[in-house]
Order: structure tokens, then sequence, then C-alpha cells
């Protein structure tokens, strides 16, 4: 199992987003995973998300992780400090979101620690992708 505070510091982000309903985008950047307290890390991701459509842009966004040892997990919320999901720090871990009306499925994959992935299988009414994150130290 992996630990928690193993995730802190710097990774190279290259992801993938599917879309069914317009094509492929690809974003490339970096986040970095900084103690905000005792068993916290902020997570702050910023590169450049380049559209199907064409265009390109900057692009950013922080969840607050913290550490559940109870559960040998991390509990993810979103900036505002709303729950998002929680997961496992097992081989590999999955977790779902439901905002209404989409829903979001998530297979975290740490197999090939520390190059890890998040894959995210996202379905609503007007959404429709993957969008695969893949990670590995900076």
């Amino acid at each position: 199992m992996i630990s928690f505070a193993a995730f802190e510091g710097v990774w190279q982000i290259e992801r993938e987003i599917a879309d069914a309903l317009s094509g492929t985008g690809h974003f490339a950047g970096r986040a970095q995973l900084s103690a905000s307290g005792p068993g916290a890390l902020l997570y702050a991701e910023e590169g450049v998300l380049t559209l199907a459509q064409g265009g390109s842009f900057a692009a950013a966004r922080q969840y607050h992780w913290t550490e559940e040892p109870e559960e040998g997990g991390v509990a993810v919320h979103f900036a505002d400090g709303r729950f998002f999901h929680r997961f496992s720090l097992g081989a590999q871990a999955e977790a779902a979101h439901f905002c209404d009306p989409d829903q979001y499925d998530v297979t975290y994959d740490f197999a090939d620690w520390p190059r890890w992935q998040s894959r995210w299988r996202v379905t609503g009414p007007r959404k429709d992708y993957v969008m695969t994150s893949r990670y590995i130290r900076a």
C-alpha cells in the first residue's frame, strides 16, 4: 500500500479527454501536492488544455486531500470544502460522485507506483466522456 505522504511533491500530468460529443482534447501540466495541515494535502493543478475543436487555454483547479488512516484511504474535497469522493490506497481503487444529473465514476491505478493514473467516466444528459490522467514525478 502507498503511504499518503508519498503523494507530496510535484507531478507532471498528461491527460486525454475522449468526449463522444465533441472529440478528443488534451491537457498537459503539473500538479503540486503540498502539506496544508496534519494529514492534509492541497492538490493544485495548472497547465494548458487543448480542445478537440481547436484552441488552447490555461486551466487550473484545486482539491483538498485528507488522509483517513482508519479507512486506509483519502477523502477528496472541492476547493470550496464540499465533499467530492474518497479512494483507498491499494493497487487500484474506485469511487463515484453523483452531481445531479451527471454521474462521475473514477478508477485509480497505483500498480506502477510512482507512476499512477486516474480514469473518469462521466455520463449525463449532456455529458459523455472518459478522462484519463497519467502522473509521473516531475
